[in-house]
């Protein structure tokens, strides 16, 4: 089949004067439902592991966790690389309508899991269209919104996916998730889906896309490119530095609804919903300050302060707290910001590295590629967890410590503060 004609054609992007802010409406609301579907497995995790494997054990439960969040990140790294790849060579619009019919779809799908191993398969296939939507709506703003817009542009979009894990913390904590209403909570993801007809009809074309094609229409292989002599350090700097903010988050903070839902037991249910909703406001803070620290005191001095500020917030929360109250919810809050920040740094930072043929698989190969090792970052956790029977702090704490290595390998990469995008 031939894949130009495969959906139907997106409008002239000279012909809409409203094409800017179409563009952005889309790739916000398409990472808002992506957060929001990120954010339903940690608060389903532990009921429906619960009820899958007939055991309420910590021990056994958190390696399953760790195992289904690793899946997730391998889908998610898979999907950034393939649909990457068709936004390159059929258009971000196209490309970016199949990745939310996917990530929408296999989330409903889950709803009918009668065993952990079909839980994780479900995820995999989800977090291929969610890996997919990320580097496909970054690559459609930066193109068609002005350089001056760039760092506003990035917090927008981090700050979109931690709008999603705020929004399904409230409704959890009003309605919290128990182990006969979680399949309810996954086939509610399916809503997304119709965003994808807004996206084909409304949103149009990249034109700067458009004219990259016509100007070299035999280029080769994106995947390939990405790693030719001219570009291939650039591309493993981007997925080493992509990798340390995607460990701490999945490896460790990501599990503080789990966390907190154990400190809390039965007697306060809603404990997960509270505390993703903590830690989403934080992230929507944090996703608007990486970038602007970025800004002004340019992007790897920036990355480097990001690293800091999340090892010492982690570091007190993991260290010096004991009970679900207040000061975990300040707690997760602060980490939030802090370890979110890099989604607002890395949209600003990525696509500057480079050129508009390839930066749609470029940029989704560094992030997504980072979720690979996060993956191992997870299992990791979950058999930290079980190390030290069942504390998901005590795991926390040295999971978190791969801070310290993105604040020494910031310093091999390019300064791009005040450098048009790359053509």
């Amino acid at each position: 089949m031939n894949t130009q004609t495969a959906l139907p054609a997106p409008p002239s992007q000279a012909a809409r004067p409203d094409a800017p802010w179409l563009v952005l409406a889309a790739a916000f609301l398409g990472w808002m439902f992506d957060g929001l579907e990120m954010g339903i497995f940690p608060i389903v995790a532990r009921p429906a592991l619960q009820e899958l494997l007939g055991t309420t054990a910590d021990a056994q439960v958190g390696p399953w966790m760790g195992y289904i969040t690793a899946l997730f990140l391998l889908g998610a790294a898979g999907g950034g690389i393939v649909f990457g790849w068709l936004g390159d060579k059929v258009g971000r619009v196209r490309a970016m309508t199949a990745s939310i019919l996917t990530y929408s779809l296999f989330t409903g799908a889950c709803y009918f899991a009668t065993a952990a191993w079909q839980l994780g398969l479900f995820r995999f296939v989800a977090a291929l269209g969610m890996g997919g939507e990320w580097s496909l709506g970054v690559a459609l703003v930066m193109e068609c919104w002005p350089e001056n817009k760039r760092s506003l542009m990035a917090g927008l979009i981090g700050a979109a996916g931690n709008c999603g894990y705020a929004l399904i913390g409230l409704i959890t904590w009003k309605i919290p998730v128990q182990p006969d209403s979680w399949r309810w909570v996954m086939l509610a993801g399916t809503a997304p889906a119709a965003l994808a007809l807004f996206v084909i009809w409304k949103v149009p074309a990249s034109k700067r896309w458009q004219a990259s094609v016509q100007r070299a229409p035999a280029a080769g292989h994106p995947l390939r490119e990405v790693f030719a002599p001219g570009l291939w350090r650039t591309t493993v700097l981007g997925i080493l530095l992509a990798s340390v903010a995607l460990i701490g988050t999945w490896g460790s903070v990501q599990w503080l609804p789990l966390w907190a839902d154990k400190m809390a037991g039965k007697s306060l249910p809603e404990a997960k919903g509270i505390t993703m909703f903590a830690q989403s406001l934080g992230a929507i803070l944090g996703c608007f300050i990486g970038p602007w620290i970025g800004a002004i005191s340019g992007r790897r001095p920036a990355y480097f302060l990001l690293c800091a500020s999340s090892l010492i917030s982690c570091g007190i929360l993991f260290r010096t707290v004991t009970e679900f109250g207040a000061g975990f919810i300040l707690g997760a809050f602060v980490t939030g910001a802090a370890t979110a920040s890099f989604y607002g740094w890395l949209p600003l930072y990525l696509p500057e590295l480079f050129p508009t043929r390839v930066r749609a698989t470029g940029q989704g190969l560094c992030y997504n590629a980072g979720r690979i090792l996060a993956a191992v970052g997870s299992i990791t956790q979950g058999k930290l967890v079980n190390f030290y029977e069942g504390s998901y702090a005590r795991a926390g704490s040295v999971i978190t410590l791969v801070y310290l290595a993105g604040m020494a390998l910031v310093w091999f990469g390019r300064e791009t503060k005040g450098k048009p995008l790359p053509d």
